[in-house]
């Protein structure tokens, strides 16, 4: 054994989270913690894990890139075809984590999720690389293959057949998804544990308004 787990822990230093520190609103408040995350120059800020479930129940877990965020929701693209498209088709909820460790901190976001449609879609194929383009027209996202091979060689295929000023069509496999949250979590370490968790939860009730919650962690 490498290490003993039950030993490793780091004590969180930090002022915590109060409700008068809080935001009006939850996209204010990602604001500044997104913020906060890109001035701390942490890798990726907007790299968050997405949660799905199967028509059974079955939960599966990734890392994506959030490429846009506001008031509706959380954005995210795929293909439509891989795991997590076919998960949402028949489950459409989702759970996110953003993992900001180096700032102590995290949120968690639950909601429905919704494809954005083809011209957002289009918004968030067009600025790929070309290489990040080939890539995904190339692969037949979360099927099994042989060998790389046979990816690199599908890559190559597609990339001699679309010559360079050409624009790389968006497959129509691939897409935007929106996560349209119910709740938003702001998760600051504290000292022995005492973490300060407040939540912003979507009340239905009152038309889709939103009131905040104090968790005990």
């Amino acid at each position: 054994m490498v290490a003993d787990l039950s030993r490793m822990r780091r004590d969180y230093a930090t002022r915590g989270l109060r409700e008068d520190d809080l935001a009006g609103t939850w996209v204010e408040q990602f604001d500044r913690w997104f913020a906060d995350a890109v001035a701390a120059e942490l890798p990726e800020p907007n790299a968050v894990v997405v949660a799905t479930a199967d028509a059974d129940g079955a939960p599966d877990a990734r890392i994506v890139l959030v490429k846009g965020y506001d008031e509706a929701g959380f954005v995210f693209a795929t293909s439509y075809a891989s795991a997590k498209g076919a998960q949402l088709a028949v489950n459409p909820r989702a759970a996110l984590v953003f993992p900001w460790h180096a700032l102590q901190r995290q949120v968690r976001v639950t909601g429905r999720v919704e494809r954005v449609g083809e011209a957002a879609s289009d918004d968030l194929w067009d600025p790929r690389p070309r290489g990040a383009q080939l890539a995904a027209a190339a692969s037949v996202q979360s099927t099994t293959v042989d060998s790389r091979a046979e990816l690199v060689e599908r890559l190559r295929r597609l990339d001699a057949e679309t010559p360079e000023d050409e624009k790389l069509p968006r497959p129509a496999v691939w897409g935007g998804y929106r996560v349209v949250p119910d709740s938003v979590e702001f998760w600051q370490g504290g000292a022995d544990r005492l973490h300060d968790r407040l939540r912003f939860v979507r009340d239905d009730a009152e038309g889709g308004g939103w009131f905040v919650q104090r968790l005990a962690p």
